[in-house]
């Protein structure tokens, strides 16, 4: 059977089912890939930013058909899904009004003579992309890397099947040319011959810490740039003068929106002491309010995880936790006489440096509250950790927050608002979350050749 089907996650059931492709398969992608660039290197910006902005109305166009086939694949709430293919189609237009800016030359002083860098594509491109954010995922790889010329072949998540073709049809359905943008139902040995073809340049990966560390070691052998985008264990840090009702709402969205499946979560909620219980005892109420609704209601806020293998990895971690001594403020977990994987909200407190839960990520609705004794110990508790993608500061002293952002090891913060995305602003992070930017200006740095032209005549 299949890798990739569609097993809807709210109900259990196998709804549909896709071939893996074969070998000839994989060699005809790669062929198509390489050739297509060889054309595509030279169209012109204005060409590929209209068939970009063809891109993003038509995901606006099809967002409610778009966002009930992710319901279904991975069982994302539709309300949540059709923000992020807002959020898709802001992508889109970013790189289309920009990358002329973005992809012009800059000159450098010289002694004599002139000298300038040009930025040229470097060819195809492999991306292997995650479930989570099925559509947001895809475009902050593909729309930079779209308007630089380069050719794209994705390996998308198995769990989205429908949502990988139904991007090939919107990109056909836009005009682009054959062999720009491939979907390839690919298995990861198959990933590792693609990466390996010498017609490949590139490879970018989101994903886990496990299949980052495949992929770089296959990027690193055939000596390919890779980008990585792996896990997180964000801190969520609340000053002593922050408004708390405001923390809390934050918390909420931040730790349990996506059903708490997203890199950038509000995974580690550190209070400082003089207002911990005040905090506790108004974000548990809330989650003690939180239902688990069908996501294709549309004002469902949390449904199943995206698979029963998820739900009952994130059950042992959360047992884990318990048995070594971590205290549960809101007792959730697994919801046994429901199919499919649905898994209600837990809290938990005490979590100590003892515990394996204490520097791994919990990718799922569960948070873990820390009491901090000031902003130095908050600081370093949400350092102690291998990851370090993203961060939340809840204050309102901008001196404060400018402070704790300036020591926090991470790639992202955000102040008074959970991290999030947006087109114009870098995403990516440091340690073990991995290395590169996709987004804003940096986002379409990552695969080009910068071009030294050097006249001394």
């Amino acid at each position: 059977m299949s890798d990739y089907q569609v097993n809807n996650p709210a109900t259990g059931e196998v709804e549909a089912t896709y071939p893996t492709a074969t070998e000839q398969e994989i060699q005809q992608v790669i062929e198509k890939a390489d050739n297509a660039y060889q054309d595509w290197r030279h169209v012109s910006l204005n060409e590929r930013s209209a068939l970009l902005h063809k891109i993003a109305d038509s995901y606006l166009e099809r967002q409610d058909e778009l966002s009930r086939i992710v319901a279904n694949e991975m069982g994302k709430p539709v309300a949540q899904a059709k923000g992020e293919i807002g959020l898709v189609a802001d992508i889109y237009r970013y790189y289309a009004d920009n990358a002329e800016q973005l992809l012009a030359p800059s000159t450098i002083d010289v002694d004599s003579g002139s000298a300038s860098v040009e930025k040229h594509p470097v060819g195809a491109l492999l991306g292997i992309m995650p479930w989570n954010y099925p559509h947001y995922q895809v475009a902050r790889f593909v729309a930079p890397n779209f308007m630089a010329g380069n050719t794209i072949i994705l390996k998308h998540a198995p769990q989205c099947p429908k949502t990988a073709e139904i991007i090939v049809d919107i990109f056909k359905d836009a005009g682009v040319p054959e062999g720009v943008y491939n979907n390839i139902f690919a298995t990861n040995e198959q990933s590792a011959t693609i990466i390996n073809d010498t017609r490949v340049q590139g490879i970018s990966l989101t994903g886990s810490e496990r299949a980052g560390q495949a992929v770089a070691k296959e990027a690193g052998g055939a000596l390919k740039k890779v980008v990585l985008e792996l896990g997180g264990s964000d801190a969520f840090i609340v000053a002593a003068d922050a408004d708390i009702e405001q923390a809390i709402q934050g918390a909420i969205s931040g730790r349990f929106g996506n059903t708490g499946q997203a890199c950038n979560a509000a995974k580690r909620l550190i209070i400082i002491e003089s207002v911990y219980d005040k905090f506790v005892e108004g974000f548990t109420a809330v989650v003690n309010g939180i239902t688990l609704t069908d996501p294709l209601n549309e004002d469902t806020f949390m449904g199943p995880m995206s698979s029963k293998a998820a739900a009952v990895n994130l059950q042992a971690q959360l047992d884990s936790a318990i048995q070594a001594g971590a205290t549960v403020l809101v007792e959730g977990g697994m919801v046994k006489d429901k199919p499919g994987a649905w898994f209600a909200p837990a809290v938990l407190t005490d979590v100590t440096e003892s515990m394996d839960v204490y520097r791994e990520e919990l990718f799922g609705p569960v948070a873990v509250i820390y009491k901090a004794n000031d902003i130095e110990h908050a600081i370093k508790i949400a350092n102690d950790v291998p990851f370090g993608l993203g961060a939340s500061i809840q204050t309102q002293d901008a001196a404060l927050a400018a402070e704790i952002a300036d020591k926090l090891e991470v790639g992202m913060v955000t102040i008074n608002a959970p991290s999030g995305s947006e087109a114009n602003t870098p995403f990516g992070g440091v340690k073990r979350s991995g290395f590169g930017r996709e987004l804003g200006t940096l986002g379409i740095t990552e695969f080009l050749n910068y071009k030294l032209i050097r006249d001394k005549s």
